[in-house]
C-alpha cells in the first residue's frame, strides 16, 4: 500500500470540512495531478470541493520529475486504483470522479467498485473487452510497447512522439509549450497491461461494468485522438451501456486530441463534464458508508 501524502491528507480534509460535494481528478500517463489546476479551479467554483491526488510516489513538480524519472518506474494498475480507493474512502460524502486517459479507465474501475457517484471518463485507455486496435494507436504507444524492457521502466516521449500522440491537433508552437509545461516521464508497464489484456484473463486492466452501484457515467472523446481513438473510446461505451442498468453517454469533442484536457480548449472539455456532474450529482451525491 502506498500511504497518502500530507498534502493529499490536506486536501482530504479541506474538502471533509467544506462540506461541499467532491470531485476527485486521475490524471494519466505523462501528467501529473497538477495538470488538473484549471478543471479544479471551475469545479470550485460551481460549488464544488476538489481533490487531486498523484500516482503513488509521484513527485509535486515537473521539474522534480525530470530530475528523478525513474520514481515513476514499475507503477501498476490495480496499486494506482488501490491508492485513489483509499483517498476516496477518507471523504465524507461519496464523489465524483473525472479521469484522463489511464485515470480514465482507472476512474471506470473505481466507478465499478461502487465508489464513485458519477464518472466522466476522457479519452480512456482501454479495458479487457475492448478490442478495437486502431493503427495510430498503435503507434502512440510504440515508444513504449516496442521495447518490452520498457515494462520495468520509466519512459519519456520524445517531442515528436508527443506531437503524434497528444498534439497533432495543434499548431507546433502550442504543443511545444505543453510539451515543456506538462511532459513528465510515465511508467511504462501499464501500457503492456492494457496491451495484453484481452489476452490474461487476471488482468489488471479489467473493469466491472456490470455493477448496480457503478453510477452514471459519461465518456468523452476527442475526434483526432490518436492514442484513444473514437473506436476504442466507442468500444468501452458499448461494453458499459449494454452491461450497466445506469445511465451511460458518450460525446465526441470535434477536432481535439489526447491533450484536450490542457490545451487551449480545455475549458470547453471541462464544461461538458462539469454539466454532466451538475446534472446527476444531487441525484446520487451521498454520504460515504
Amino acid at each position: 500500500m502506498n500511504a497518502i501524502t500530507d498534502h493529499e491528507q490536506q486536501e482530504i480534509v479541506r474538502a471533509n470540512e467544506s462540506g461541499l460535494k467532491p470531485v476527485v481528478f486521475i490524471h494519466g500517463l505523462w501528467l501529473l495531478s497538477s495538470s488538473w489546476d484549471r478543471w479544479r479551479a471551475l469545479f470550485e467554483e460551481n460549488g464544488f470541493a476538489t481533490i487531486a491526488p498523484g500516482w503513488p510516489d509521484d513527485p509535486e513538480t515537473v521539474a522534480e520529475a525530470k530530475r528523478d524519472p525513474e520514481v515513476f518506474a514499475k507503477k501498476m494498475i490495480q496499486q494506482v486504483t488501490a491508492h485513489y480507493l483509499d483517498a476516496i474512502g477518507e471523504l465524507a460524502i461519496k464523489p465524483a470522479i473525472i479521469g484522463h486517459s489511464f485515470g480514465g479507465l482507472i476512474a471506470q474501475r473505481i466507478a465499478g467498485e461502487g465508489a464513485s457517484a458519477v464518472t466522466v471518463a476522457v479519452d480512456p485507455a482501454p479495458f479487457r473487452g475492448v478490442l478495437p486496435l486502431p493503427l495510430s494507436s498503435l503507434k502512440s504507444a510504440s515508444p513504449v510497447l516496442a521495447h518490452p524492457g520498457n515494462a520495468g521502466k520509466a519512459v519519456s516521449l520524445t517531442f515528436e512522439q508527443f506531437t503524434y500522440g497528444w498534439a497533432n491537433a495543434l499548431e507546433e508552437d502550442e504543443a511545444r509549450a505543453l510539451y515543456e509545461e506538462f511532459h513528465v516521464p510515465a511508467a511504462g508497464v501499464p501500457l503492456f497491461q492494457a496491451a495484453t489484456a484481452n489476452l490474461n484473463p487476471f488482468s489488471e486492466a479489467k473493469v466491472d461494468t456490470k455493477n448496480p452501484e457503478r453510477g452514471p457515467l459519461l465518456i468523452i472523446s476527442g475526434e483526432k485522438d490518436h492514442t484513444v481513438p473514437w473506436e476504442i473510446a466507442n468500444a468501452s461505451f458499448k461494453l458499459q451501456k449494454k452491461h450497466n442498468p445506469n445511465l451511460t453517454e458518450i460525446i465526441e469533442m470535434p477536432g481535439r486530441g489526447h491533450s484536450l484536457t490542457i490545451d487551449h480548449g480545455w475549458k470547453e472539455v471541462a464544461e461538458t463534464a462539469l454539466a454532466f456532474v451538475k446534472e446527476h450529482a444531487d441525484e446520487v451525491l451521498a454520504p460515504t458508508e
